[in-house]
């Protein structure tokens, strides 16, 4: 078999997608140290890759203790939502040459929500508020011999809430949220406004005093975060919005 000469190896470097891409990793570990410290690694990657397959190369090939959560890599799960450039996006929905590799990209953990190791951060919290609105079919009676009817007009009035993963890239992209972890925060609202709209459901009027308290929907500043911030592109600004009518108005 005939070796390559200098030549050839150099066209086909020069023809290589792959460009080098500097990771600007947020790190922490509890057991070494109280501080966060930033973390530089350097890849070979392909920038029409996304930023998980660059963390995954850092992870499997450079440091094996950097933390992270993901799964099915799809932006179904909603598990890898991290701070990216300083903005919140979900690491396998996040295209390297989107997001300008020429500069240092930056990944952190997302805000408001303690970290517990490098990008993993306790998501008790979000999920306990979550529970709190009681995301979950309400009905009175008996179980029923066939399926619960409803129009395609009924249905298209909650369809946008319906897409919402729990990623947390909305609760966590909130000002008020930031400072106050106590606030129900977007996500949960958004789930509430999902079965308060829902013509099958019997609790809205339930999961409207819950929203109601002096945490729930009221805290809302209308800054639009949470709007930019969803990866299924949910209008959760104006899912609070109608959730704040339906308060006024009992009328959903």
């Amino acid at each position: 078999m005939a070796t390559p000469t200098l030549e050839k190896m150099e066209e086909a470097a020069a023809a290589s997608p792959y460009i080098t891409v500097t990771f600007r990793i947020r790190r922490f570990n509890p057991e070494i140290s109280d501080e966060a410290q930033w973390q530089d690694f350097q890849i070979e990657i392909d920038p029409k890759e996304r930023v998980l397959d660059g963390l995954h190369k850092i992870k499997w090939d450079l440091d094996g203790t950097l933390t992270f959560r993901r799964s099915c890599a799809h932006g179904i799960c909603g598990s890898d939502a991290m701070r990216i450039n300083g903005k919140n996006r979900l690491a396998c929905k996040t295209l390297i040459k989107d997001i300008n590799p020429e500069k240092p990209i930056t990944v952190e953990a997302i805000k408001g929500l303690t970290v517990m190791k490098d990008l993993v951060v306790d998501m008790e919290p979000f999920f306990q508020a979550y529970r709190d609105v009681m995301p979950f079919l309400v009905t009175k009676g008996n179980e029923p011999t066939r399926e619960r009817l409803q129009s395609a007009e009924d249905r298209e009035r909650f369809d946008d809430t319906t897409k919402c993963i729990l990623c947390a890239a909305c609760t966590s992209s909130c000002p008020v949220f930031w400072n106050d972890g106590q606030y129900f925060g977007p996500a949960a609202i958004v789930n509430a406004h999902r079965f308060i709209f829902d013509s099958r459901d019997e609790a809205g009027e339930q999961r409207l005093e819950i929203l109601n308290d002096k945490d729930g929907v009221w805290r809302c500043r209308t800054t639009f975060n949470c709007t930019d911030a969803c990866p299924r592109g949910i209008e959760v600004t104006k899912a609070i919005q109608e959730v704040k009518r339906a308060l006024i108005t009992r009328r959903y």
